[in-house]
């Protein structure tokens, strides 16, 4: 099955079903266009696409089709400024005029491209250090609507329906990409230099469905400069009992260090019927592949991770290994309770991004969820919430309940190499660590409350199973 990562340039978790990428063209200064006095030697071109290697798609995913309607991307050198404040550059000059319905979950040509927005913007030489993603209103008439009436939906596999996607922000202030969530930090164009960069739309950690059935946009995005050739990693996922692709569904995600130290999901892919697995256009750097699958009976295998891929190589075939006798039962379950307050200690809604990490060799890696029916994205997003029939919050708190699904068996680790990465198990039961990042509601990536990360004890587990982790409240204080 297809399924959705903090990711790849942020502190939590975030790059899983199609890939998806949005050509886009940056100009220059405040509205667009560079200044007539501006030296030409002090100017660069870029090219810009939208990505999304994502694990949610039909057939087996929840949705079979995720529209958006784009009206424009704007770029700003200073790593703080609001959305009000100057010095915001258009990306997309003339998309505000005629905004572009693309759907996240269509098919890229050549697996990586999906939709072309500008082609050579030229743009004031220097580093970006924040990028934003505009949406339409839902209430703008569009021809040719794929959704009927509002600009953004998504459709179901299930039955076809089609929901309209509830928006907070994004068509006012935008979907901010702060520097946490670009490559390196920032992207740079040097004068007289033509650069591409991509923006990665995690669609299926972005949709959550609330408790009164709709479906609210929660967004979670990277970018990073890329190269349109050879910009790659891939390989294959095999059953190592079978040597065979594996019977079920399997989720392959790209992990690199956060500022933290802690190894963070940037992306995230599923397997082919023949076990292979690609990952473009990717940002040059080294990354982390780890893999975890289901077997067609439920069986969840135990993590695979091959350290030290670049980009540009294949990984080769990685081998998953299902539960040995030391985990009779396959599958552990954590529980739990995510909590947010105000500095007034009253509820309030925040965003949170959870993980489950595991420290193997004395890296912190984040273990992706195996694809279920239930998981169907590498990281669990939550948005918390007043009191409900099912679940009821603390005093002085919104809150959301939630149950994870993860691997009892340890991971399987080694090395990249030319001829193949050896993996030898870490030990033969896990012990994770649930971690949940809190953001300002529906803003993509605006840390939110004092800390902005919660981290639980380690659950190590024991015995024979089964395995039932009922965690201790994470509770943020202090949110917006």
């Amino acid at each position: 099955m297809k399924l959705p990562f903090r990711s790849l340039f942020m502190p939590s978790a975030f790059f899983a079903c199609g890939l998806l990428i949005l050509a886009l063209c940056i100009s220059a200064c405040g509205s667009g266009g560079s200044s007539a006095t501006t030296p030409a030697s002090s100017m660069g071109m870029v090219n810009t696409s939208l990505s999304d290697p994502a694990t949610c798609q039909a057939p087996d995913g929840q949705f079979s089709h995720v529209y958006v309607t784009i009206s424009d991307i704007q770029a700003n050198t200073s790593s703080t400024a609001s959305s009000s404040a100057s010095g915001w550059v258009d990306l997309t000059p003339g998309l505000s005029s005629a905004p572009k319905q693309i759907d996240l979950l269509g098919q890229a040509n050549n697996q990586c491209f999906l939709a072309r927005l500008g082609d050579n913007v030229e743009l004031q030489a220097g580093s970006y250090q924040q990028i934003r993603l505009i949406l339409a209103d839902n209430s703008l008439s569009l021809s040719n609507n794929a959704c009927g009436s509002a600009a953004n939906c998504v459709v179901l596999t299930s039955d076809g329906s089609v929901h309209t996607l509830q928006l907070s922000s994004e068509a006012q202030t935008g979907i901010k990409i702060p520097s946490g969530q670009i490559a390196s930090g920032n992207f740079t164009i040097g004068a007289g230099q033509t650069e591409d960069l991509d923006i990665d739309f995690n669609t299926c950690a972005s949709i959550v469905e609330e408790g009164n059935g709709q479906f609210r946009l929660k967004p979670v995005l990277h970018a990073g400069e890329v190269s349109t050739t050879s910009s790659s990693i891939n390989g294959h996922a095999y059953d190592s009992a079978t040597g065979n692709p594996i019977n079920g569904a399997a989720t392959v995600s790209l992990e690199q260090k956060d500022s933290t130290g802690v190894d963070r999901v940037v992306m995230s892919t599923m397997t082919a019927s023949d076990g292979s697995f690609v990952f473009c256009p990717l940002p040059a750097g080294t990354y982390d592949v780890v893999v975890t699958a289901t077997r067609a009976d439920g069986t969840l295998y135990a993590p695979s991770i091959v350290t030290g891929v670049t980009t540009g190589s294949t990984t080769g075939t990685i081998l998953l290994h299902a539960p040995s006798a030391a985990a009779p039962t396959s599958t552990a379950t954590l529980t739990g309770l995510v909590t947010s307050q105000n500095s007034s200690m009253a509820g309030t809604i925040a965003d949170i991004q959870l993980s489950t990490l595991e420290t193997v060799n004395s890296t912190i890696y984040t273990i992706p969820l195996p694809p279920t029916s239930t998981q169907q994205a590498a990281t669990l997003t939550l948005e918390t919430a007043a009191s409900t029939g099912t679940t009821t919050c603390p005093t002085g708190t919104d809150c959301s309940a939630y149950t994870i699904q993860q691997a009892s068996g340890g991971v399987y680790i080694g090395s990249w190499s030319s001829s193949g990465a050896t993996l030898t198990q870490s030990a033969p039961l896990a012990a994770y660590v649930l971690d949940a990042q809190a953001f300002v509601q529906s803003s993509g990536g605006t840390p939110d409350c004092s800390p902005t990360e919660l981290q639980s004890t380690a659950y190590t587990l024991t015995g024979s199973g089964p395995y039932a982790v009922v965690a201790t409240n994470l509770a943020f204080t202090s949110c917006q």
